[in-house]
């Protein structure tokens, strides 16, 4: 297991750094992003109600809409992020791990 100071090593290496830009970048706009998505539909709920129970299809209200798309939004977060992980993420993250794991093998453990 590599030593504290070795962790303190790669934690402030460029490379390091450089995941956790690529992972807030992606992460904070997007929690940012689902979070006013959803205040506004809360807010709709509250101070729009005759405007969300709108009928646009049979039974299917603007509400009921907005609903289900807050279930589809979360869906697309979740690809999205994967997309951005396998492409930006996993490749940094790995090359960190083996070169930790390469220390390993180089001290005889």
């Amino acid at each position: 297991m590599p030593s504290p100071a070795r962790y303190r090593e790669v934690e402030q290496s460029a490379e390091f750094v450089e995941l956790r830009r690529k992972f807030r970048s992606f992460a904070f706009p997007m929690t940012v992003a689902f979070l006013v998505w959803y205040f506004v539909y809360v807010l709709l709920s509250v101070y729009a109600v005759g405007w969300m129970s709108t009928r646009i299809a049979g039974n299917i209200t603007i509400g009921l809409l907005i609903s289900f798309l807050q279930f589809v939004t979360t869906f697309l977060i979740t690809w999205l992020y994967i997309r951005h992980a396998n492409k930006s993420l996993d490749p940094l993250s790995r090359k960190l791990k083996a070169d930790l794991e390469g220390d390993l093998e180089g001290s005889g453990l």
